[in-house]
């Protein structure tokens, strides 16, 4: 299952908590685009929405030393109550 590097910097992006619009800026794409090339991951992934779609590329390493929504991921997440 090969994914485009255009298309990890969307999901990425996504998980980052950036909308279509702000995703599109970024990268230099329309808003449809990014909305598009997101529906066509989630057809190819096999999952049915956005969250579902994040844990798969979680699932796959694509988000290994991110952060989301700019808190660190790991132990230090799981243990804020």
């Amino acid at each position: 299952m090969t994914v485009g590097q255009v298309d990890v910097v969307i999901v990425r992006l996504l998980y980052q908590g950036l909308g279509d619009a702000a995703i599109g800026r970024r990268l230099g794409l329309g808003h449809r685009t990014v909305q598009r090339r997101i529906q066509q991951l989630m057809r190819r992934w096999g999952v049915p929405g956005r969250v579902a779609l994040g844990a798969r590329a979680q699932e796959l390493g694509l988000f290994d030393g991110l952060e989301a929504g700019g808190r660190p991921l790991g132990r230090e997440l799981l243990n804020t109550a």
